[in-house]
């Protein structure tokens, strides 16, 4: 009885549903874009168009080609002598925290921040971190975790209602992690505070069980804290969540720092390991033969050594300015290494932490600076902020690059990327599904 009744009503619904859609669609399609600079970086390619115009219906890409008539009728979005590329993707974000250098580390911001939020409130602090990440011309990310109970879901599905303005969002819900997760040390009775934040994993039927969950409450992809401190997750648990997050061909990322956490994430066929602040040669090298991405989450030196706190005495900043110094050096050889290897790379901000008065997104896009000290090639950077994240985030029919059948998600700078990687911490201009979010050009800049 149950089931007729439902039959009927998706069958009324549908009638009714019919018409409306037949109408937005056309609608769609009257609704024409011609957006034309002087350049485009044609990503796949690896090189400079001249003159571009990409013709735009709706929320995709119809066609795109240099010189190309604009059809009758169309709105033009001339950029003078901009440069027009793929929107920028972020590969691992946290866009409900925002942390405060005051209370000095991430143990006790996690607390705090669990703790004392609603998760009312961290919706509304994702939605204001998400606009600033557009806005900085970041037009897709894939949030990985600490979010609160499935506070990344509810704000992609905010923004692909159009509640609220951000990027597209690939969500994780909670990381699977051992024990205690990510957080320090907790008192028996405030170790409750975890679940809100991790799935605890010991045993193979966990870690399934986790997985099934996470797609359950709505996660696109599956994270996990391979290791914090002592705490690893096995070998067998780590092949059982990657074995039942591509059966249903969704994919893994591993938070693996050390010699053994990023041993055991290649072993068991994760599709990215993130950080790897310290990994082995033959690591990198399983990675590159198993097509593993690495998203490195570094920054230039200089912000590593900006937020001592203000309360350190002058021993102590030497001493942190000495160690984020070394950090920063570190990470410049292990990102060269990995490149050297063959290893495919993703770019990822892991940005979580208020920066002075930079927005998310102007804090986040400093990571190319560092990847360029590390070696890396302008093109190389561009490939790892676009189409390199959309093949990782299995996007790569939709986003990262400017193609015929593509959502129109398109940013533009005055300047050429392709020569100074840092233009792309200058977006001017930003368009996420043929909707203009934001043009600086107010004067269409001399070609």
């Amino acid at each position: 009885m149950h089931s007729a009744r439902r039959g009927t009503v998706a069958v009324l619904l549908l009638l009714v549903a019919s018409p409306l859609l037949s109408q937005s669609a056309k609608a769609a399609d009257a609704h024409v874009v011609v957006v034309r600079a002087a350049k485009m970086l044609d990503v796949k390619a690896g090189k400079v168009v001249a003159n571009p115009v990409v013709i735009i219906e709706g929320e995709r890409i119809k066609e795109v080609g240099p010189g190309l008539a604009v059809p009758a009728g169309a709105k033009v979005i001339d950029l003078g002598g901009g440069t027009l590329m793929p929107g920028l993707i972020d590969a691992h974000t946290h866009l409900l925290q925002n942390y405060d250098f005051a209370f000095r580390d991430d143990d006790n911001n996690m607390v705090l921040t669990v703790a004392q939020m609603s998760p009312a409130e961290r919706a509304l602090l994702g939605a204001k971190m998400g606009r600033e990440d557009l806005e900085a011309g970041i037009t897709t990310v894939r949030d990985l975790g600490n979010s609160g109970i499935n506070g990344d879901v509810a704000l992609r599905r905010a923004i692909n209602h159009g509640w609220v303005t951000g990027p597209r969002i690939v969500a994780s819900t909670r990381a699977l992690a051992a024990a205690g997760g990510q957080f320090g040390k907790l008192q028996h009775d405030a170790q409750a505070l975890v679940e809100q934040e991790y799935v605890e994993i010991a045993t193979v039927d966990d870690a399934r069980r986790a997985v099934q969950r996470a797609f359950y409450d709505g996660a696109d992809c599956i994270k996990v804290i391979v290791n914090t401190g002592p705490r690893v997750v096995s070998l067998e648990a780590m092949k059982a969540i990657v074995e039942e997050a591509h059966r249903v061909h969704k994919k893994v990322a591993a938070h693996a720092i050390g010699d053994d956490a990023t041993r055991i994430a290649a072993e068991a066929g994760v599709d990215s390991i993130e950080h790897a602040y310290i990994v082995p040669d033959d690591v990198l090298k399983m990675m590159a033969s198993k097509k593993i991405f690495m998203v490195p989450t570094d920054y230039p030196e200089k912000l590593y050594t900006e937020f001592v706190p203000a309360t350190a005495t002058t021993e102590e900043r030497k001493e942190t300015e000495a160690r984020m110094k070394k950090f920063a050096q570190d990470n410049h050889d292990r990102l060269k290494r990995a490149v050297a290897a063959g290893v495919r790379i993703a770019a990822g901000s892991d940005e979580y932490y208020q920066m002075g008065k930079r927005t998310r997104g102007e804090s986040s896009t400093l990571i190319y600076e560092a990847y360029r000290d590390s070696g890396m090639t302008p093109w190389q950077i561009i490939e790892a902020a676009t189409v390199n994240g959309a093949e990782l985030l299995d996007r790569q029919d939709r986003i990262g690059s400017i193609e015929a059948g593509k959502f129109a998600d398109i940013v533009a700078t005055s300047g050429d990327p392709s020569l100074d990687v840092t233009e792309l911490e200058k977006v001017k201009f930003v368009m996420k599904g043929g909707e203009v979010v934001r043009n600086d050009f107010t004067q269409p800049p001399e070609r």
